[in-house]
């Protein structure tokens, strides 16, 4: 007994090595049958990691695997995908590893795919990506020395999806999640298939979604006829979400396509299967819903389905008189009724149509009816509807489990016909839309992610008419401004229908508009509804297009009241130009025209601005741009008359990014003084030029021209009048207050002291009294915090360069040079007192003659002294040679 044991075990230990051994043997001629199929039927690159095969897994027959399977089409689809798959496993009698290839086809028992992705394609052209089957010229015979034939008894598909989209007709059908499975015996003549299907649906035609990932299910078993190609349905129940529906009938294989002969009905007729037929995510859980009234559903598909035709169709969905509640919902939906029909009696796809011809209902006493037709639906789709009723929107929420982010009120009254084709409102041709009848709403509140303020329209009223919708009334407010419009609305079904431009040309009036109100703040609020980034811009709707010609008593701006303001509007392109708008601020008058653009990441604006009679002191205090532009501006007092050109960056709250601001401006003064609220920079300039008055600047009528870019003003040079003293302007500023200016004063000598004056006396020509001294002052540091540099050395040193010039004119030639020796000594041995004398320019000159005139020390008294005496003896020989020469 022991010996037997241990042979047995001994043979079983062999079998399993075998088992695990042989395959190896067998790995490339798998490989090779694999490689040959691939090659002799199939016009498609296929790539496959690795083939292997197992006696183990299917014992006793063999099983062969095809790891990451990746289909790739040649032209027209070049390069795309047909399919892939991660695993394709077969399995087959042992003995069929060992036909050649000119024996019979390998048999194959079963097939079991997993994660497979399929999608198929037909282009506009009616080219098909899964054209890939090679043709033969004698297709009888190769038939014959096929390298697989099929003799299946099971099969599955696991976590798999299919794709299939037909650009001619403008179809696609999605099934995601699919699971399949079936087993029977096919190579029978007559026997049945038992299936198991489960999978996501989602079909949309021309843009239009019938279903939406909607879950179906489909428990079949189907009879086999392969001798007549006929397959029946005999006991078979589906569902489209939790709507059941159960089928009979059958599918024939003809040559040019499926005979088909199936009809359908939902097996009860309780309301709650209609609820069943809406996606999860909006019709909510079910259960517990109150229903009244019945829901068929019923059809017929018959004819032949081939690339040519469909089989005609008769679908009916009735309902009469239903109801429904949800449980924890204070309002009843009630008096529905539903009749509508699919049909297609010619077999030609364009043929099909829905007519709805009755779709109603009622939540308390608010009526809503509609009907509908909608023909043609697979190419260029004719819709003709028509709607009466009146729906309270606050209503929808009570009584059916709508998740709306902002809650809607207002009662909606509409009692419209409307007749268009889908291309007519692609292209906008209005012609072709027909809209007849009126609609309106009042007390309907607006609420929106990126305002503050939800928009109360109080009443809109509309109507209709073929190609445009006539706004009659419309009164809104929000926050605390108030807008009364009325206008033209053109392409509002195409902006409904196919997110085309909604375009319109509005009349708007309003007494107060704050801009504040329709923008988002930096407020709690504001942080709870705003979806924006901090970093991110609102933006001008890309679907608007529209004129609008506005008329507002008051427009606020941050801190700025418009008052009377006018002008045009135009929006395009996500950009907003203003045209002709005018408005009265500052006890002025304020012109704007221009654009601003949010199409790029960054807005942008460029604007002109124009401002005539404007009172400086209250304009450049509360406009920042001024402040930015001209910053001494706000302590003079008088009228403004200017002409902005700017450009730049906006940042989030839509105000110039200044750095980025270029342009130039031209202004000009009238009747203006500086006022009472010097600034430190007006008191060191008085420090330092002690005999101007600046209260007494004229500065009437002054004009000056501007420029900026890169975060800078420059000023080019202007000129100022005190009484007889020119004073010359230039430099620039930064938009960081930072000053870089310089102010040359032309004063005339008799400012600069008495014995300046005494000495011109004696000299006493035209020309030496209209001797002036350029003084320039050097301005720099900030606007708070200035400093002031005055270059006194060079004016005296001018100032003894006019005298000496003066002095050589009037000299006999033969004391030129003695003249201009003494006053080069003068010049010289008063030098070192000149440069100390920069602290106060009157005390400067001042010193100077004091050393002419002796009032120095006792050393410097007697050389000023000679000097003294040196130009009174020269002027005194001219003044007596003259009077000589007139004796004579």
């Amino acid at each position: 007994m022991k010996k037997a044991l241990k042979i047995t075990g001994i043979t079983l230990l062999i079998i399993i090595a075998l088992l695990i051994a042989i395959p190896f043997a067998f790995q490339g001629q798998i490989k090779d049958i694999v490689k040959r199929f691939i090659n002799e039927n199939l016009n498609a690159k296929v790539e496959f990691s690795d083939v292997s095969l197992s006696f183990i897994r299917s014992f006793p027959q063999a099983h062969v695997t095809v790891s990451d399977l990746v289909i790739t089409n040649f032209e027209p689809f070049k390069d795309e995908t047909l399919a892939s798959a991660k695993n394709i496993a077969f399995t087959m009698s042992v003995k069929e590893l060992f036909k050649k290839a000119s024996e019979d086809p390998i048999v194959v028992n079963s097939i079991n795919i997993d994660e497979a992705l399929l999608t198929l394609k037909t282009d506009k052209f009616g080219n098909n990506n899964y054209d890939i089957t090679k043709e033969k010229e004698n297709q009888v015979a190769a038939d014959s020395n096929q390298s697989f034939a099929f003799d299946i008894e099971n099969y599955s598909i696991n976590k798999s999806a299919l794709t299939y989209l037909d650009e001619a007709s403008n179809i696609m059908l999605s099934v995601t999640e699919l699971n399949h499975e079936g087993n029977g015996i096919f190579s029978a003549e007559t026997s049945e298939l038992n299936t198991k299907s489960e999978a996501n649906v989602s079909i949309s035609m021309d843009s239009t979604n019938y279903l939406s990932n909607n879950p179906v299910k489909l428990d079949a078993v189907i009879g086999l006829d392969l001798n007549n190609n006929i397959y029946t349905f005999k006991d078979n129940k589906g569902y489209i979400n939790d709507l059941p529906l159960e089928f009979k009938g059958s599918v024939k294989l003809v040559e040019n396509g499926q005979e088909i002969d199936l009809t359908f009905e939902n097996p009860e007729s309780d309301f709650k299967n209609f609820l069943a037929v809406i996606p999860k995510e909006y019709s909510k859980n079910i259960e517990g819903v109150q229903t009244t009234g019945d829901f068929k559903v019923k059809g017929i598909i018959k004819g032949i389905s081939s690339d040519e035709t469909i089989p005609n169709l008769d679908i009916s969905i009735t309902s009469n008189n239903a109801s429904f509640k949800y449980p924890n919902l204070p309002k009843r939906v009630s008096n529905i009724t539903i009749n509508t029909e699919i049909k297609n009696t010619t077999g030609i796809t364009d043929d099909t149509y829905i007519d709805i011809k009755t779709l109603n209902f009622k939540i308390d006493d608010d009526v809503f009816k509609s009907s509908a037709t909608l023909k043609n639906i697979t190419k260029n789709m004719l819709v003709n509807a028509d709607i009466d009723g009146v729906l309270n929107l606050a209503n929808l929420t009570k009584a059916y489990p709508i998740e709306l982010e902002k809650a809607l009120t207002g009662i909606l009254k509409a009692k419209l016909n409307t007749s268009f084709d889908m291309n007519a409102i692609e292209t906008n041709a209005y012609e072709r839309i027909k809209n007849n009848g009126s609609a309106s709403i009042t007390d309907f509140v607006f609420s929106s992610e990126d305002i503050v303020n939800p928009i109360h329209i109080s009443n809109a009223d509309m109507t209709f008419n073929p190609g445009t919708v006539s706004l009659n009334n419309f009164k809104a407010k929000t926050g605390d401004s108030d807008i009364n419009a009325t206008g033209t609305i053109k392409n509002l079904l195409g902006f409904l229908l196919s997110n085309n431009t909604l375009k319109g040309n509005f009349n708007v009036n309003s007494n107060l508009f704050k801009v504040s109100d329709f923008m988002t703040a930096d407020d709690k609020v504001a942080a709870e509804n705003k979806t924006t980034t901090q970093n991110e811009s609102l933006k001008i709707p890309a679907f608007l297009e529209c004129i609008i010609n506005a008329n507002a008593k008051t427009v606020v701006y941050d801190n700025l009241n418009l008052k009377d303001v006018t002008g045009t509007l135009f929006i395009k392109d996500q950009q907003a130009s203003l045209e002709n708008m005018t408005s009265s601020i500052f006890d002025g008058a304020l012109s704007i025209s221009g654009d601003i653009s949010t199409k790029n990441e960054t807005p942008t604006f460029n604007l002109k601005l124009g401002a005539n009679d404007f009172d400086i002191a209250k304009s450049f205090k509360e406009l920042e741009l001024l402040q930015n532009i001209a910053p001494i501006a706000k302590l003079l007092q008088g009228k403004l008359n200017t002409t902005l050109n700017l450009s730049g960056d906006l940042d989030s709250e839509f105000s110039p990014n200044l750095s980025t601001v270029s342009g130039n401006a031209l202004a000009e003064l009238l009747a203006t003084r500086i006022g009472n609220n010097q600034s430190e920079l007006i008191n060191k300039l008085e420090g330092a030029l002690s005999f101007i008055d600046f209260d007494k600047l004229n500065l009437k009528d002054l004009k000056t021209n501007l420029t900026f870019a890169n975060g800078k003003v420059s000023v080019k040079p202007f000129d100022l009048k005190y009484e007889d003293i020119t004073i010359r302007v230039s430099g620039s500023h930064g938009f960081d207050k930072s000053l870089e200016y310089s102010a040359v004063f032309d004063i005339p000598a008799k400012y600069l002291g008495s014995e300046v004056n005494r000495l011109i006396g004696k000299i006493n020509t035209e020309e030496a009294k209209n001797i002036t001294i350029p003084v320039t002052a050097n301005i720099g540091g900030t606007v708070t915090s200035p400093t002031v540099k005055t270059d006194l050395t060079s004016g005296v040193t001018n100032l003894t360069k006019q005298l000496i010039e003066i002095e050589k004119q009037k000299l006999l030639n033969q004391g030129k040079d003695k003249v201009k020796d003494m006053l080069g000594d003068l010049i010289g041995s008063n030098k070192t007192k000149t440069d100390s004398l920069q602290k106060n320019q009157n005390n400067t000159v001042k010193d100077v003659l004091d050393g002419i005139t002796g009032n120095k020390t006792q050393t410097d008294s007697t050389k000023t002294n000679t000097t003294k005496d040196a130009v009174k003896n020269v002027l005194g020989g001219l003044l007596n040679k003259k009077k000589k020469d007139t004796v004579k």
